[in-house]
Formats: C-alpha cells, structure tokens, sequence
C-alpha cells in the first residue's frame, strides 16, 4: 500500500444526511475537492460532495449517508497520498525540502540546520537549535533550496 499522511481529521456532523466537518490539517484544499479520493481507516473512501462552511471543509463521502454513520467517525483521520504533489506559489516550500537545511543569519553566522517546521494557525515557525523563527518575510530573508541555506534575520529576544 502506499503511504499515507493525514490531511485532516473528522471534528463533527453537520445535517442530517452524512456531511462531515473536517479541520484541515494541510495546506492543500485540494485534497478535498468532490470526486477525489482520501482514505479513512486505511481503506479509500470518495468524496460526494464538497463545500466550506466557516472557513473549514465541509464533506460528503460516499457511504456515510446519516448523521448517525457520521457522528461514529467523529475524531477519525481522514489522509491523502503522501506522495501527492500540488503546485507551489512562488516563496512556497514543502517541509521536507527545507527540514535540514543550514540557517545563517544576515551576518553570515551559522546557526544550525533546520530542526523542524511547526504549523500554527498564523504562519509556521522554523525551529533550529532551540530558537524558534516566525516564517514570515521580515524574519526569512531568503530560501535558496538548491545551496541548501535558509537566510534569516533575528531580533533581539529570539536568541537565548
């Protein structure tokens, strides 16, 4: 089987017909438009129907047709195919491109490599070293994948 990752998780019913209320957990909407498919409990499952109700996907699966057959999913995972590939704005990354790479500063001081990437509401926050970087443009500087360095200017108060 190929591998899958969580894109979202089943957070409640909505309707008396089977539609889910799905927190997202990718950046990638895509993931849940109508006629694709996701996998729920390890086996693959279509979406019906898709929508947004406040700000949030709103789902219909094929299969789940009462709000009973609903309300026992509630809390389960729905994922995608890991290696599923979507189109990048300019200035966007995929995680495992930037997790390793070396952080300098402005100055050209070395930092470290990047620990881990971690997803907030707001923006993500870069982690290196134990200095936690907001990844936003007044702090990244630049990602230059190919020379595997990630450019940052920091504040006073970022650094221990």
């Amino acid at each position: 089987m190929a591998d899958l990752i969580r894109v979202g998780r089943i957070s409640g019913v909505f309707g008396l017909r089977g539609h889910l209320k799905i927190e997202p957990l990718t950046d990638f909407w895509e993931r849940f438009q109508e006629g694709r498919e996701l996998y729920l409990k390890g086996k693959p499952v279509k979406i019906e129907t898709s929508t947004t109700h406040k700000g949030r996907p709103l789902l219909k699966l094929e299969g789940v047709d009462s709000a009973t057959q609903a309300e026992a999913l509630q809390f389960e995972f729905l994922e995608g195919l890991a290696d599923e590939e979507f189109e990048l704005e300019e200035d966007e990354y995929y995680t495992e491109e930037l997790v390793g790479l070396r952080v300098v500063t402005v100055d050209g001081r070395e930092l470290g490599e990047l620990d881990e990437v971690h997803r907030y509401p707001a923006h993500d926050v870069f982690e290196v070293g134990g200095i936690m970087i907001p990844a936003v443009k007044q702090f990244v500087r630049n990602v230059d994948i190919e020379g595997g360095t990630i450019t940052v200017e920091l504040i006073e108060g970022m650094e221990e």
